[in-house]
């Protein structure tokens, strides 16, 4: 498959190669003001912005993979920067992992904001409407991706929806989460009604509209939680149906389908597969660097020279005891999500086991400086997610369908994972919609938006500290902690600009 898109994206953002760069100062200075001055322009523009989703993969995983009942995050000896997510530490602010959330989606955010403010100005240039519109749907979609994830980390964050000067920036305090959603939905919205159905191959990866739908759904749901008494993503608004709406839109395109195989979604050589709504693209082989780091994220950094390859970089944060046993044995999710126990330098046996999901052994990257150079990429929405999103949506009782229709999604993912079928009717509840999708989704980032969505955070976070937690190492849960803290770089930027959130230091 063609993926000449993230080519350009990085190449443009990260490196310069192009004869003009664009500029991540003010839109006032010169520089950005003179950058858009011909249709390619805004294309490198807009590509800049997808070009801030390079790091989010990885990123994600940490957030919500470490945070959550999926992984126990005790290292054996020492602090791991990833230790304090799983484990519920109050000193998180100076996590570089919470510096990172914090940076990269506002690199995004001002990016987006400099196409969308140049497209209102100059976007006259661009004589073809349809592409002009387009181009700001993906702006606009894209500024709504990253604002959808400060919501979901912090909460409270500054609403920027323009070009400021730094001096502006540090006037700017946290914004209502109500407020943040409403440009959230306001630019989806857009985004739905101007993006492109499809993409000929040179274009694949951009936004599409069901891409746009999908991510609405999912802000309304996310909207539509409970509020655990603190300001983050759930509004308690019960807009189960909005996003009903919006799925069954996507599930009436039949531009999908359900996979017959749960192995063919992931595989290297299937990528934009009938299964993926939207993914992140990645291309090894290039210079400078394309590929992908995210699928050795969560595996062993020494599990390589088991294969004889050079050391990767990875966390060695074992998959927990309690997901490893949930899978059955005649489920074959659990082979192709999880790597069990191996052997390195002959003789040193590692217990662990680590996701694999991603990880294609045959294809590692050829030298140790290309390790972050895997040709895979990263799906966001896939449809097996559209359809369990679509059951979540009846039972809470705020969507058009019936008891049969959540039943019937949830034993076909039974059966493409070697199941035996849920006895008919078979009265699928809540947890037990919210347990499969853990078996189905392990190792994509979604286990802790899940439960938090859901209601079942609490619930399950402490039952599952009685199980696992055998070093008696994770602090005991409060709501507070279904957000993250303020980076503290960005509390000492401007003394009670922010106020750092309840149960962090």
């Amino acid at each position: 498959m063609m993926k000449n898109i993230f080519i350009v994206i990085i190449t443009v953002v990260l490196f310069g190669s192009c004869s003009k760069e664009l500029d991540q100062q003010p839109i006032s200075t010169n520089s950005t003001a003179t950058f858009f001055s011909t249709r390619n322009d805004f294309i490198q523009g807009v590509n800049a912005v997808y070009g801030d989703l390079a790091g989010y993969p990885a990123l994600a995983l940490i957030i919500s993979e470490v945070r959550s009942d999926n992984l126990y995050g005790v290292s054996d000896g020492g602090v791991r920067d990833w230790e304090g997510i799983n484990d519920f530490w109050s000193t998180l602010s100076t996590s570089t992992y919470m510096s990172q959330a914090w940076n990269s989606n506002y690199n995004g955010i001002m990016r987006a904001n400099i196409e969308i403010d140049q497209l209102q100005r100059r976007g006259s240039i661009i004589t073809d409407a349809v592409l002009r519109n387009r181009l700001q749907a993906e702006a606009k979609f894209l500024r709504a991706f990253f604002y959808f994830n400060m919501v979901r980390y912090f909460g409270k964050v500054p609403l920027i929806d323009h070009p400021v000067t730094n001096a502006e920036a540090l006037t700017i305090q946290r914004s209502a989460v109500s407020d943040v959603y409403d440009l959230i939905i306001s630019d989806l919205t857009y985004a739905k009604d101007s993006l492109s159905a499809t993409y000929a191959a040179a274009d694949l990866g951009r936004a599409t509209k069901n891409a746009a739908k999908s991510l609405l759904a999912l802000v309304y749901m996310t909207r539509s939680g409970p509020t655990y008494s603190v300001e983050g993503p759930g509004l308690g608004l019960n807009e189960w149906d909005k996003a009903a709406t919006l799925l069954d839109q996507i599930i009436a395109s039949n531009q999908y389908t359900f996979l017959p195989t749960f192995k063919e979604i992931f595989r290297y050589n299937n990528e934009y597969n009938k299964e993926v709504v939207f993914d992140i693209n990645f291309l090894s082989g290039q210079t400078p660097i394309l590929g992908s780091h995210f699928p050795t994220t969560l595996v062993p950094e020494y599990f390589a020279t088991a294969l004889g390859k050079a050391v990767i970089g990875g966390s060695e944060v074992p998959i927990s005891t309690d997901l490893r046993t949930s899978y059955t044995a005649a489920d074959v999710r659990k082979k192709l999500t999880m790597h069990g126990p191996f052997i390195y330098n002959k003789t040193i046996l590692d217990t662990m086991s680590f996701f694999q999901k991603y990880l294609d052994t045959t294809a590692f990257p050829a030298t140790q400086a290309l390790l972050g150079d895997w040709p895979i990429n990263f799906i966001v929405s896939r449809y097996t997610d559209v359809l369990m999103l679509k059951a979540e949506c009846i039972l809470m009782n705020g969507a058009t369908g019936t008891q049969t229709t959540v039943d019937t999604i949830v034993n076909n993912v039974r059966k493409r994972a070697g199941l035996a079928p849920l006895t008919m009717p078979a009265n699928v509840t809540l947890p037990q919609l919210m347990a499969e999708r853990r078996l189905e989704f392990a190792g994509e980032a979604t286990r802790w938006n899940d439960l938090v969505r859901s209601g079942l955070v609490t619930s399950v976070m402490n039952a599952w500290k009685l199980r696992d937690d055998k070093r008696g190492a994770l602090h005991p849960f409060q709501n507070e902690f279904v957000i993250y803290p303020i980076p503290l770089t960005e509390m000492n930027v401007k003394a009670g600009l922010y106020q750092q959130n309840a149960g962090y230091q």
